[in-house]
């Protein structure tokens, strides 16, 4: 539609016509002489057709114009976040590099059988408790543990000697979690670095090939306690071998993953790591 000498009603200027327009501006002749306009902004508020179509013609092309901005606005923040998400990497990166890391802030736990039911299906795995002193009772807090920390789950049965204790599985804690603030006692998993092993890849992890006890190396013993603190490159190696171990694509990607991502925020070099040399390794 051409608007060329469409009439149209200014708030202040009254009536008058078209001259003349392009996509970005529009020429009004008025009684009081010819003003421009910004076209089609101008028709949002004190400027407006007199003809149905032409009326028409400015709302799409006003709605055309929304969306243009709305889309431009909805990149701009994508942009923005792109960039703030990389400077927050390169920021946790110099970070990691000038930060000591305690060499053993992973825990292995000793599974009963109620947790072994529910651990999987709710991942979490609770503390225990303290046993002596004011505190008795009260959810132990394990102040090592901070996000860079690992779950291992393990299981020995009262018909299994303790070389043959299972690993049954493991996860990465929650990004934001911090040993020293539990007050419940119940550590949540990941909610991507999380691994089950099944029966048959747990009979062929077995956790005293990675585990020793630096005063006693060639012990295997664990008579009390629902928890010990664990090396983290005990925990790559069985990342490295639950890798090996999984045939299934899907399964070996997931460990793979797992395996990547602890590495990383654990500063372990995975050229460097060695075979395990556990307890039972030593027998």
């Amino acid at each position: 539609m051409n608007l060329i000498g469409e009439e149209v009603i200014h708030n202040t200027f009254g009536k008058g016509n078209v001259t003349d327009y392009d996509d970005s501006y529009i020429n009004i002749k008025f009684e009081t002489g010819e003003k421009k306009f910004v076209f089609p902004d101008a028709f949002k508020n004190f400027v407006k057709f007199t003809d149905k179509k032409a009326i028409d013609l400015v709302e799409k092309k006003l709605q055309k114009q929304e969306s243009k901005r709305i889309k431009e606005e909805r990149i701009i923040k994508q942009e923005k976040a792109l960039e703030q998400q990389r400077l927050q990497m390169i920021e946790q990166k110099r970070n990691r590099r000038n930060k000591t890391i305690h060499p053993k802030i992973q825990s292995v736990f000793w599974c009963n059988e109620e947790d072994e039911k529910t651990c999987f299906e709710n991942w979490e795995i609770f503390t225990g408790t303290i046993k002596s002193g004011k505190k008795k009772g009260e959810p132990r807090s394990l102040a090592r543990m901070n996000q860079n920390s690992a779950c291992l789950l393990t299981k020995r049965t009262s018909d299994m000697k303790e070389e043959e204790r299972r690993i049954l599985g493991l996860f990465m804690v929650n990004e934001s979690f911090d040993g020293r603030e539990v007050t419940d006692g119940y550590i949540g998993a990941h909610p991507i670095y999380r691994i089950q092993l099944s029966e048959e890849e747990s009979e062929k992890m077995l956790f005293w090939n990675y585990y020793s006890d630096e005063k006693f190396p060639n012990r295997m013993t664990w008579n009390s306690g629902r928890q010990r603190y664990f090396d983290n490159i005990w925990l790559a190696q069985i990342l490295r071998d639950i890798i090996a171990l999984r045939e299934n694509t899907e399964g070996k990607k997931e460990a793979e993953e797992f395996f990547n991502y602890f590495c990383n925020i654990n500063i372990i070099n995975q050229d460097d790591l060695e075979e395990a040399s556990g307890a039972l390794t030593r027998s």
